[in-house]
């Protein structure tokens, strides 16, 4: 244990060898913790932390981890369970770790000492708190309530089993002596009885739905598969004959087809509307396209006249360009005057500045030398009266310059005093100095502006005057704006009639191509025409129509059309005998589908109808049919198909209830099976309910149980009590007061506890003998309730106790804090606790 409540430091308690030991010690020395430690090391829990939800209580005070490891053996293996706990930054505290793992055979336990890993001490069983619950009831064989019941007793539930309600003292039975087998065997039973009713209604609702797989209803089946059969090999015999019926009113037919499509060609031989005027039409419009053209030449010759006046009469742009430096001549002309003026007044202005500047530069010179005539003044006073002019710089507290003494008052200088005087004169002549600067500077910057201005005036006057001579030179050979402008008006009008006349040629240049499009669609319709004829004449070649002259259309088609209705009034008599072949070929098809029809009827089957697409020669022509008048087309082939397709289907259904009747047989078998097998399942479910066999048994274990504790407690009490049970409940035999039997719950708590040790010793000693599971219970360890008892009855506690260890099957273990019980217990292990954590030390053996 390493910080698991009071044992904050590590310790390791070994009981190897403790065959029957004591943990003693002063109350809250931590002996109850010791077996906490083993059973929060299995279960994750301890009986008194009230349940999961308490593993707070496991970690010591201020400490952030426990760690707790148990070794122990059970039927003959050896295990190890660990547990770790922490809290987190929170506060929280969980599980951080949980294994159990299978030592191999001879592992040297001493080396869990060192801090080996989890992985090295064997085999692993469990390594999560889900898996540690399933491996630990599998290793120990008891659930946790069980095992805090019967192996270690913890202080307050020693007497839980005495004072048990029957129910669940009869469960704690039926875990530990492993009869929850009957439980389950009586649960596959009835399980597997109402499967086999659910079956069993299934089969039933399958044998319903199969009533008609009679053998009476297979025969039958059969005898109408003979009858298609026959009816098949019948039809293929007949197909031939309407087959040749078929292919006679088909070569029929055709021939009438052939005068029909003959008649409706030569039919179609017609003159066209228009043939007549396509010629005219034609002559029109070449000869409007060739007056169109005549026009395009007279107007494209205008046009070429007019374009040579307007070269010969001048450039336009260079016109506009002179009268535009007659223009800017006139504005520069009118400009110069301002700009001269401009001019002279920025001289003007520059002269008086610089006159000006002039004079402000005398009165900065005169105040200067003011200025230095009152510095030598101030000077000479200085000298004349030193002892003033000290006391211009001496302050109260400082050291006169003179005497070295500390000045405490400063003396004022004098009203009439020639340094006063002199400062004030050297004053005011500073600031007219000053004053003088500052008007010579303004001055000086008003100068220099002006005269930028007057040099930037002086440049523009240049340029104007520039610009000026240029206009001049530019228009020196220039006849004059009047006869210009009268040149310039000549080339509009010229600009004019070229326009107009482009116009005109454009106009009949659209006609032209408009009168030329005319003659092309004349054409093109001449030609399309005499394409048509051709086609009409082509498609009836073959009758040798008379030859067409390719000069007169109207003519060729005349001809044509009158040789065609010739022909037509020769073929119509040739159509009506075909006519009546074609009938009387269908009357004979009609004949041979009313015997194949009537194959269908005696058969019993419906005849089929036409198939998809199908169709007769003479379908153009109904005829009355004694049958469906869609069976009267059908194909040979559908006719095969469709007696092979009944065929088929009575086939299909014969053998479908024939496989109907067999299922309907092996379903009878199954339900007599699960007849069987439900009754077998009821009656085993009824042996083995709770109220029968189960109780039964729990009873003869209870008799056993209560046989063990009563002699245990009559050794306990000097003979005075005996226990027995009756219905579940416990009672005790007083033979100090006549054989009165009382309920146990009247009993002291010297005799409880006397009690309940019998119960937990009968227990111990018989479980192993009763039980069917892998709980052996091959060790016991109370803490309970021995400073109640007096000193006979602990000594015959003690004696029971020495008894029951001396038989060498089980470890028994005591804690006590009565020296006069520890002392004659072999083997002690003395817990005591410090400041900081308890410890354990063993004595004895």
């Amino acid at each position: 244990m390493a910080g698991f409540t009071v044992f904050r430091d590590e310790t390791t308690v070994d009981f190897t060898d403790a065959d029957y030991f004591a943990l003693v010690g002063p109350t809250g020395s931590g002996k109850s913790t010791v077996l906490d430690a083993i059973t929060f090391a299995l279960y994750g829990t301890v009986p008194r932390w009230g349940g999961a939800r308490g593993i707070g209580n496991a970690l010591a005070p201020s400490a952030t981890e426990a760690r707790v490891r148990l070794v122990f053996e059970s039927a003959g293996d050896r295990y190890v369970a660990t547990r770790v706990v922490r809290r987190d930054g929170r506060g929280n505290v969980k599980t951080a770790g949980a294994g159990l793992q299978l030592m191999p055979p001879g592992f040297d336990v001493t080396k869990l000492d060192t801090g080996m890993d989890l992985d090295d001490l064997g085999e692993v069983l469990a390594g999560t708190p889900a898996e540690m619950d399933e491996a630990v009831l599998h290793a120990v064989g008891l659930p946790f309530e069980q095992f805090t019941s019967c192996v270690v007793l913890p202080q307050g539930q020693f007497a839980d089993f005495l004072h048990a309600k029957p129910a669940t003292r009869q469960q704690i039975l039926v875990n530990l002596l492993g009869l929850h087998v009957y439980e389950e065997v009586q649960t596959k039973a009835t399980g597997r009885a109402q499967t086999a009713e659910g079956k069993l209604a299934v089969v039933d609702q399958n044998l319903a739905g199969l009533a008609d797989a009679t053998d009476e209803a297979v025969e039958e089946a059969q005898a109408h598969l003979v009858r298609m059969r026959e009816l098949t090999t019948a039809v293929e015999q007949a197909v031939p004959g309407l087959r040749d019926k078929r292919a006679a009113e088909e070569a029929a037919a055709a021939k009438r087809d052939e005068l029909d499509a003959e008649l409706r060609q030569l039919g179609s031989v017609r003159t066209p509307a228009g043939s007549v005027e396509t010629a005219g039409v034609t002559a029109a419009a070449r000869a409007t396209a060739a007056e169109a053209a005549d026009e395009v030449r007279a107007a494209e010759e205008k046009e070429e006249k007019v374009r040579g006046e307007l070269a010969a009469a001048g450039d336009a742009g260079s016109l506009s360009l002179m009268l535009d430096r007659h223009a800017e001549l006139q504005r520069l002309t009118g400009q110069e005057e301002w700009f001269a003026g401009e001019v002279s007044v920025a001289d003007v202005e520059h002269k008086d500045a610089v006159a000006a500047l002039e004079l402000a530069h005398s009165e900065h010179l005169g105040a200067a030398q003011l200025l230095e005539q009152a510095r030598l003044d101030y000077t000479e006073a200085q000298r004349t009266d030193r002892a003033a002019a000290l006391r211009a710089h001496l302050v109260a507290g400082d050291h006169c310059p003179v005497c070295e003494q500390t000045v405490t008052t400063v003396p004022a200088v004098p009203e009439g005093s020639a340094v006063r005087a002199a400062e004030a004169a050297g004053k005011a002549a500073r600031a007219a100095a000053e004053a003088a600067e500052q008007a010579w500077k303004q001055r000086d910057a008003v100068a220099r502006k002006l005269e930028s201005n007057l040099e930037r005036k002086r440049a523009q006057y240049e340029h104007h005057l520039s610009r000026l001579a240029e206009a001049r030179a530019a228009v020196a050979e220039s006849p004059g704006v009047e006869a210009l402008q009268r040149r310039l008006d000549e080339l509009s009008r010229l600009q004019k009639h070229l326009d107009q006349a482009a116009s005109s040629v454009r106009t009949a240049r659209a006609a032209h191509r408009k009168a030329q499009a005319a003659v092309v669609a004349a054409e093109e319709q001449q030609r399309t025409a005499w394409r048509e004829f051709d086609a009409v004449r082509d498609g009836v070649a073959r009758f040798s129509p008379p030859p067409a002259d390719r000069d007169d259309l109207a003519g060729a088609w005349s001809t044509l059309a009158s040789w065609a209705a010739d022909l037509v009034v020769s073929r119509r008599s040739a159509r009506t005998s075909a006519d009546e072949a074609v009938a009387a070929a269908h009357q004979a098809t009609l004949a041979t589908i009313s015997d194949i029809s009537d194959l269908f009827v005696a058969a019993g089957v419906p005849a089929p109808l036409r198939s998809s697409g199908a169709g007769s020669p003479s379908a153009s022509r109904p005829s009355p049919s004694p049958h469906n008048s869609d069976f009267s087309s059908i194909s040979e082939a559908d006719l095969i198909r469709a007696a092979a397709v009944a065929a088929e289907r009575a086939e299909a259904a014969w053998k479908r209830l024939d496989d109907r009747r067999a299922s309907a047989a092996e379903l009878t078998e199954q339900r007599m099976t699960l007849q069987r097998e439900s009754r077998v399942a009821k009656a085993l479910a009824g042996h083995l309910r709770a109220n029968n066999f189960e109780r039964w048994l729990l009873e003869e274990a209870l008799d056993l149980l209560v046989g063990g504790a009563s002699r245990i407690l009559r050794e306990l009490t000097g003979g005075q009590y005996d226990l027995i049970h009756d219905k579940g409940e416990f009672f005790v035999i007083d033979h100090h007061d006549a054989g009165l039997r009382r309920g146990v719950r009247t009993l002291s708590g010297g005799e409880t506890f006397q009690a309940s040790l019998a119960l937990a010793l009968a227990l111990s000693e018989q479980l192993a003998g009763m039980s069917t599971t892998a709980a052996s219970l091959e060790s016991i360890v109370l803490d309970e309730g021995f400073g109640t008892l007096d000193a006979a009855t602990l000594d015959v506690v003690a004696a029971t106790l020495e008894s029951l260890a001396a038989r060498g099957d089980r470890m028994v273990g005591v804690v006590t804090h009565v020296n006069a019980l520890a002392e004659r217990v072999p083997v002690r292990f003395e817990v005591r606790k410090d400041a900081r954590t308890a410890h354990v030390e063993r004595v004895g053996l």
